[in-house]
Formats: structure tokens, C-alpha cells, sequence
């Protein structure tokens, strides 16, 4: 067995898994601390690396693509603070922090664990029931159901709608995004028949982020419906064959025809302010 315990968190090895568990350190981010201790089995990993600094190191695993559904979720968009497969190493352990690496390369060696993505969740996701409030709304899930609730700070345009619960059965896809700049960040769920998607200001299917600090507790709700959809890597067949257009140009030009239409339908309904349809229609006309 190696175990390396840090201000930062506490990793033990013992051969079939690693055993994750976050720090009581102030500076440990809220996620992780959310999150709690991950078990994480040895055939999900990719790799593990060490890598030293003057003042301090830093322990990093490499999960196999499609492993873990807060990953997948995420899109591998997490700050460095939120990643839970990250450890920060203090000077004097760098000699423990070597000694488990190579524990663990030993170990992927001799079960001769592929490197390359799975076709299944290794990892269970975030405990349930979960809700989480930030950006203009609330977002909880039970199993069953997602459940958005509203705050003073939504679009009045998207708390018209009022209270949304989602079917996981209608839930074909989720997504986190962190703010970037001036960007905003979202939570956002793909529900069958719902059509064109707003931007997260106006989609009553999205939690729109402004970069504050419970921002990335979303992503536990985005991983905890991920791993109950199926698995990225499932084939979805569909119901008829997909008829192809004459031409990809051609096809790119009716796919902008549609797009100017629903811009029109949204300013129409007071969804989009005049100056924010000016903008998308003129970036659309561009592309013509």
C-alpha cells in the first residue's frame, strides 16, 4: 500500500484503487469538499504523473476517456482548484509522492490495464438527492427528475415559465460550462423536443453562471444526470434513415435559412431585445 497525506487531500493506493480524499485546508475548493472522498478503480486510470516545484508539486491521474461522468460532463473544463485528480505535494514529500507513482505505474503494468477510452462509467457519480443554487436559479435531482427553480436575478422572459422539472427519460444530453472572460457559464440540459436552443439567459432548460464561487458545485448535478444517460459511447439509432442534402454548401445554407427564421421567432416573442437580434442576424448574414 503507499499513502501520501497533504494539507491538500490524503491518496492511498492498495493495489485495486485509488482512494481520494479532500483536505479540512481552507484553500480546498468547495466542490471537492462537496464531492467528498472518490474511489477510483485501478482500470479507469491512464496514467499518473509528478511533477516538482521550488516550493511545492503537484500529484496529477489521467482517467481513461468516458471513465468518470463528472469529466465527461465537464468536458475536462474544471480549474485547477476543482480537480479532484489533482493533489498539491509539499517539499518534503516529494520522495513519497515518487514512491506512489510508481506503485501505481507497477501496478497498470502488471494487470496491463489499456490506457485507451471505455465503453461504460467506471466511476458512480455525485450522491443524491443533490441541489445546488447559483448564477439565476436552482438546480436539484432526485434520479428521476431535474428540477429548475428561479431566482430574482433570471430574465423575466425565462421565470415566465415558471418552475421546470425535466423527466430524466427526456434528457438526452447535459453540459457545464464555466464563465470565461466575458462569457458567461452554464448548466444546460438537451431535452427531447424542445428544439433550437436559446442562449442560457433565455433557455428555461439552463442555469445561467456568472463565475461566482458555487459555479462549479453545477458540474456535480451535470455529472450526476451524465451518468445516468447512456454512455457516449452506445450507438443511437435512428428511427429513419437521415435523407443526405445535395451538397455541404447546400446544406450549410438552409441550416442559416432555419437559424435567420428562429432569430425571428425569438425577437417576435420577446425573447431577444432588438440589438441582440441585430447582432445574431448579422453575424448569421456573414456566414452566407
Amino acid at each position: 500500500m503507499a499513502e501520501i497525506i497533504q494539507k491538500d487531500g490524503t491518496w492511498i493506493f492498495d493495489g485495486d484503487a485509488l482512494r481520494l480524499t479532500p483536505g479540512r485546508d481552507k484553500n480546498v475548493s468547495l466542490l471537492r469538499k462537496t464531492l467528498g472522498e472518490l474511489t477510483v478503480p485501478l482500470g479507469a486510470l491512464a496514467g499518473i504523473s509528478f511533477e516538482q516545484g521550488r516550493k511545492s508539486g503537484r500529484l496529477r491521474l489521467r482517467l481513461r476517456d468516458g471513465a468518470d461522468p463528472l469529466l465527461q460532463a465537464t468536458g475536462g473544463k474544471l480549474a485547477e482548484p476543482n480537480d479532484p485528480y489533482q493533489l498539491t505535494v509539499e517539499s518534503d514529500r516529494y520522495g513519497v509522492a515518487e514512491y506512489l507513482v510508481d506503485e501505481v505505474r507497477n501496478a497498470l503494468l502488471l494487470d496491463e490495464v489499456p490506457s485507451g477510452p471505455v465503453d461504460g462509467y467506471l466511476l458512480p457519480g455525485p450522491a443524491l438527492p443533490l441541489s445546488v443554487s447559483a448564477g439565476d436559479g436552482t438546480a436539484s435531482f432526485d434520479g428521476e427528475h431535474v428540477r429548475l427553480e428561479w431566482n430574482w436575478k433570471t430574465e423575466d422572459a425565462k421565470a415566465a415559465a415558471g418552475v421546470r422539472s425535466l423527466a430524466l427519460g427526456d434528457i438526452t444530453g447535459v453540459e457545464w460550462h464555466p464563465s470565461a472572460g466575458l462569457e458567461n457559464g452554464c448548466l444546460r440540459f438537451t431535452v427531447r423536443g424542445a428544439g433550437t436552443k436559446a442562449p442560457p439567459k433565455y433557455d428555461p432548460n439552463s442555469v445561467e453562471l456568472w463565475g461566482f464561487k458555487k459555479d462549479p458545485l453545477m458540474a456535480l448535478v451535470a455529472a450526476a444526470v451524465q451518468v445516468r444517460l447512456p454512455h457516449p459511447t452506445v450507438a443511437v439509432s435512428s428511427p429513419e434513415p437521415v435523407k443526405e442534402p445535395a451538397s455541404a454548401a447546400e446544406a450549410d445554407h438552409d441550416a442559416l435559412l432555419r437559424r435567420l427564421r428562429e432569430l425571428g421567432e425569438l425577437h417576435k416573442s420577446g425573447v431577444l431585445t432588438d440589438e441582440e437580434f441585430a447582432m445574431a442576424k448579422q453575424a448569421v448574414l456573414k456566414r452566407m
